[in-house]
């Protein structure tokens, strides 16, 4: 049961430590919104298309075969 308190306590920490660390960025980073950073481009460029336009099947099936070549090449070496 010990080991499992260990864990537990730890877990514990790190949450309680994430969070002071959230919340304290939060509280000392100033916070200013303007118009510019928040539109949706902030990179200067216009939109020029539809982001839903349908990708050709050839770019599915190259992420397949990199994929399982991948994992092939993964069991390859012990």
């Amino acid at each position: 049961m010990t080991e499992y308190l260990n864990i537990f306590v730890y877990l514990l920490i790190c949450a309680l430590i994430s969070i002071i660390i959230f919340v304290l960025s939060y509280i000392f980073v100033y916070q200013m919104s303007d118009a510019e950073k928040a539109s949706a481009y902030e990179c200067g460029f216009s939109p020029f298309g539809d982001a839903r336009s349908k990708f050709e099947i050839r770019f599915y099936l190259v992420a397949i075969l990199f994929i399982v070549f991948d994992l092939e090449i993964m069991f390859l070496f012990p």
